[in-house]
């Protein structure tokens, strides 16, 4: 139970930090009111005077930021994510992270998926062939993979997949049924997924030929156990920490590379919406995608950390 609550207090300690640290960054760019009311804000005709004292106390800009930053964290505890001063009529942030979101998270889960389902099977057959020849040659394609920036891997796959062979769309279209959206959502996953799966591949790589020298390990194949029944039933699940801990750390990263995927594959998600955000200062957007972003890091983690106590209680003591 302790670990549980410890676990807890960090996770709500580390959204207090983000969203503290957001906030503050987030006023620093300047006054938006420019963003509200254009400008008319720098006016100084009676009427326009009128129109920045009434946004202010609309907006509550007129309190000081100790204040502003407690209001906003209440409202954005029950949903309320303010309204984006960037766009024309103000309209609520939260229509536009329920637009985007599910695209974004589709996005993503497919990318983790295809990378776990790269990463494993490409672990095993090199483990079982350690040293050889196509290890060595698998070696080489991971780190390739690995140093490759997303946006260069991204315009291969698009050329190659997308022009000249024809099996998949170049654009996403927002309109198409969740089904064609989600055929459209796969080479941009695979772009995503293909780094990390080279990363999950050399950790877990390394832990399977390292559990493959343990004594149980040995026994077993004393017993006349297949290779294959010892790595897929002995081997691979006391392999898996490394893999199961990068996992839950390289959400972050995934979702940073997921904005420059976004951009060139043109899904219109939580990546873009927030490259738009910043350049147009609109920081209530800023902030609830930075706070979704953060809370949804969190929530993998802690999945990870169950995860981690099901494949060995001892985790939690």
């Amino acid at each position: 139970m302790n670990y549980w609550v410890q676990r807890l207090t960090a996770s709500v300690m580390l959204l207090l930090a983000v969203s503290m640290l957001t906030f503050g960054a987030m006023n620093l760019l300047g006054d938006p009111l420019f963003n509200i009311l254009g400008p008319a804000a720098a006016d100084t005709k009676p009427e326009s005077l009128e129109k920045v004292a009434a946004a202010k106390e609309l907006y509550h800009l007129d309190r000081p930021l100790p204040e502003r930053y407690v209001r906003w964290l209440g409202d954005m505890v029950t949903g309320d994510f303010g309204v984006q001063f960037g766009s024309t009529g103000q309209p609520p942030v939260s229509d536009l992270v329920a637009e985007r979101f599910p695209r974004s998270l589709t996005l993503l889960v497919m990318a983790q998926l295809l990378a776990s389902m790269i990463a494993i099977p490409w672990a095993l057959i090199t483990a079982a062939r350690a040293n050889r020849p196509a290890d060595r040659v698998s070696t080489i394609n991971s780190f390739l993979l690995i140093a490759m920036p997303n946006f260069a891997l991204a315009v291969i796959l698009k050329y190659i997949f997308g022009i000249k062979l024809g099996w998949f769309p170049l654009t996403f279209k927002a309109t198409d049924p969740w089904l064609t959206r989600i055929y459209q959502t796969f080479l941009p996953a695979l772009t995503i997924a293909l780094p990390a799966a080279a990363v999950y591949q050399r950790l877990l790589r390394t832990d399977l030929i390292t559990t493959l020298q343990e004594d149980f390990i040995l026994m077993a194949r004393s017993k006349g156990v297949s290779r294959r029944r010892v790595l897929l039933r002995h081997a691979l699940r006391p392999s898996l920490f490394s893999f199961i801990t990068v996992f839950g750390i390289n959400t972050g990263a995934l979702i940073g590379g997921s904005l420059i995927v976004e951009s060139i594959f043109r899904i219109p998600g939580l990546g873009s919406a927030i490259v738009e955000a910043i350049l147009r200062e609109d920081f209530p957007v800023v902030l609830a995608i930075v706070m979704i972003i953060t809370t949804a890091f969190v929530l993998v983690n802690v999945v990870v950390d169950i995860i981690y106590t099901l494949i060995d209680p001892r985790v939690k003591r």
